[in-house]
């Protein structure tokens, strides 16, 4: 089963359609008109599954050395790992509810934090 198309994801304020652009048995595919955003969702099976749930972004920046423009790339995601028995969808949600909520506790300091190389 596929998740809708398109998906949506905002990102600093700004809501960006990502239509579907690939498909395969496992995963999928959405990217922006432009190719600055792409959202990706594939999954592993076997004697442990993986969900990993992915945004990549893209901009042309100049190099702060030579002043010389190039395309950089920047991603974020999320990685579900667990035994194919044992933890329920709802013990997963669960988890993963509780990892974004820490993170972005009291407007994202906590992410900011780690961002900025704390532990």
């Amino acid at each position: 089963m596929a998740l809708a198309d398109p998906q949506s994801v905002t990102v600093a304020g700004t809501t960006s359609p990502l239509p579907r652009t690939g498909i395969d048995r496992n995963s999928a595919d959405y990217t922006s008109s432009d190719g600055t955003l792409k959202f990706s969702v594939s999954h592993q099976y076997g004697r442990r599954n993986r969900s990993i749930i992915r945004i990549d972004t893209n901009k042309i920046s100049p190099d702060p050395l030579t002043d010389v423009k190039q395309k950089i790339s920047a991603s974020a995601y999320v990685l579900v790992d667990r035994p194919a028995v044992g933890f329920t969808n709802a013990d997963m949600s669960a988890l993963v509810t509780g990892l974004t909520t820490w993170l972005t506790a009291t407007s994202g300091a906590n992410l900011t934090k780690v961002l900025g190389g704390e532990s």
